[in-house]
């Protein structure tokens, strides 16, 4: 069976970036860069950011550099620069270059001292309540504060002293000197510098000053000799700051900025202040949890890198904000493991059928296809005996109308085995069915019965070759489209977005596939071995998808 062609969409950058090569901007080349902050795990966001950045590299036979923006260490942990790379490599993608803000921090020193032998930069005194005052609002002016006018000499002698650590945090900031009347809130004398005195990750208590995102940024990429600085839209307004900077300084690279829509998820939040708030408040088991948008969390599921690189290439790149539906990323997974996924049988919530005809040491082998459309992947042999388990969803003693399923007195063909017919219930105490007679048409086997139709097929697992499992269940974490919109986030967490199933049980090869191994439950939808509980002994299953779109329903 082929697999589905890959979907391209045309998108503005990738014809930016074209236009450009033609030309012969930038010699030609193309250099792009994935700029996270070691703060947190990536999101399904970031995906499609790393999917532009590294694609667009590939594409224009490029380079593309993994650079950590690692200037703000009182959030930033070993933890999530290692979990960052490790996302990125499952991508699919190696990057040029392993690069980190840091790196430049005696560049930006320098840097900065130079705006202010310029004139451009000053050192301001002002508290925090008093800088936000001399910002003005939009629609009022700033306000030169009484430390603009410093001169050259005493803002490099502070600037100087800030860097030895002399002055407590809080106590002075460098900022850029440009309009404090402008419309552009971020060209109203920004801060370029901060004390802070944490250690960092990598440069341990070198620093007590560490350099603001939008001075880093920008310089960053001269530096590295980015031609194509690609941001999401919030960025926008503050791009005329990324290219002042740039035209104050004599730097390596002249790297212009191009801003694209971010990705919105319906029934996700991909802010990290509340990806944080999941976790910490315990939502969620944690970052990995199959419910989370977090790469790490989309793997877990069962998603797989092709499944996640084929959604960024069909929700395209754009300029407009939109919300984006489930069911694209659904189906992205689904189409591969349609193609991909060998089909196994399992039963979720057992009730035991007994075939009364059969002697209780029957056993027949009988041979399945691994895959019903691909005759390569081969087949595999299950048991079948005379005690059988099947899905207690698959018999109704009251079925609803047109219900072709087992019921008492009727017949229902095991799938690839024979036709059953219920002839007695058998309940405990409490009126609950443990059992169900049945006996068995011998002649049906890869047959139809003569003489009647018979409707329905449901799948069974043999109660003497079938294991136990642990099949988790996932809905989306929340109940409305847009959670971030809520008067109250923790009151739109879905309570039923993970139901974990301990009684199931599921053919025998099941319980030795490896860790992330993909597969059909027949009926069922589409499942993955979890990559940190699975074992022999105990198998784990998360259903990564359903056989068909829900989401309309």
């Amino acid at each position: 069976m082929s697999k589905p062609e890959p979907v391209e969409v045309s998108n503005f950058i990738r014809n930016l970036i074209e236009a450009d090569v033609n030309a012969g901007k930038h010699d030609g080349q193309v250099v792009t860069r994935f700029p996270p902050e070691p703060n947190g795990y990536l999101h399904i966001g970031h995906a499609k950011s790393i999917c532009l950045n590294f694609g667009m590299a590939s594409r224009f036979n490029g380079r593309c550099n993994l650079r950590f923006d690692d200037t703000n260490p009182v959030r930033e942990s070993e933890e999530y620069a290692l979990a960052i790379k490790e996302d990125v490599s499952w991508l699919g993608f190696e990057w040029d270059e392993l690069r980190h803000a840091s790196d430049y921090f005696e560049q930006l020193y320098d840097y900065a001292c130079e705006l202010i032998r310029q004139g451009k930069a000053y050192v301001d005194s002002s508290s925090a309540e008093e800088l936000r005052a001399l910002r003005g609002t939009l629609t009022e002016p700033g306000t030169p504060g009484p430390y603009r006018e410093r001169s050259v000499e005493e803002n490099l002698d502070l600037f100087q002293r800030m860097r030895a650590g002399e002055f407590a945090d809080g106590t002075h900031v460098l900022r850029a000197k440009i309009d404090l009347s402008s419309g552009n809130m971020n060209l109203r004398d920004p801060t370029l510098y901060r004390i802070r005195k944490v250690t960092h990750i990598r440069t341990g208590d070198a620093w007590p000053i560490y350099p603001m995102y939008d001075y880093t940024h920008c310089l960053s990429d001269a530096i590295e000799g980015i031609t194509h600085s690609l941001c999401t839209l919030e960025f926008e307004d503050h791009r005329p700051l990324y290219n002042w900077v740039l035209e104050q300084l004599t730097t390596p690279g002249q790297p212009e900025q191009t801003e694209f829509a971010r990705l919105s998820l319906e029934y996700t939040v991909l802010s990290k202040r509340r990806l944080i708030q999941l976790v910490e408040e315990n939502h969620v088991h944690s970052w990995d949890d199959p419910r989370m948008p977090t790469i790490t969390g989309f793997r877990r599921r069962g998603y797989t890198p092709e499944s996640i690189r084929d959604f960024c290439e069909r929700i395209g790149v754009t300029k407009n904000d939109a919300w984006i539906e489930m069911v694209i990323l659904e189906n992205s997974i689904r189409d591969q493991l349609n193609v991909e996924a060998p089909r196994r049988m399992a039963v979720l919530e057992p009730v035991k059928v007994v075939i009364t005809d059969l002697d209780d040491d029957y056993t027949e082998t009988l041979s399945f296809a691994n895959h019903p459309q691909d005759e390569s992947a081969g087949r595999r042999d299950i048991g079948f005996s005379k005690e059988i388990w099947i899905d207690r969803d698959d018999f109704a003693e009251n079925p609803p109308p047109k219900y072709q399923r087992l019921v008492l007195g009727g017949e229902v063909r095991l799938r690839g085995c024979y036709v059953i017919k219920c002839n007695d219930i058998i309940k405990d105490a409490d009126g609950n069915i443990v059992e169900l007679h049945c006996t068995h048409d011998a002649q049906t086997l890869g047959k139809k019965p003569e003489g009647r139709k018979v409707k329905g097929v449901i799948h069974w697992v043999c109660a003497r070759q079938g294991v136990n499992a642990e099949v988790r269940m996932y809905e989306p974490l929340f109940t409305v489209p847009d959670p971030g919109s809520a008067e109250s986030f923790s009151s739109v967490i879905n309570p039923d977005s993970e139901k974990v199933m301990t009684r199931c049980v599921v053919e025998p090869s099941l319980a030795t596939a490896a860790p992330e191994t993909h597969f059909q439950f027949e009926r069922l939808g589409y499942f993955v071995t979890d990559r940190r509980d699975h074992n022999k002994e105990l198998p784990v299953f998360n259903r990564t998808v359903t056989l068909r779109d829900t989401w309309a329903k």
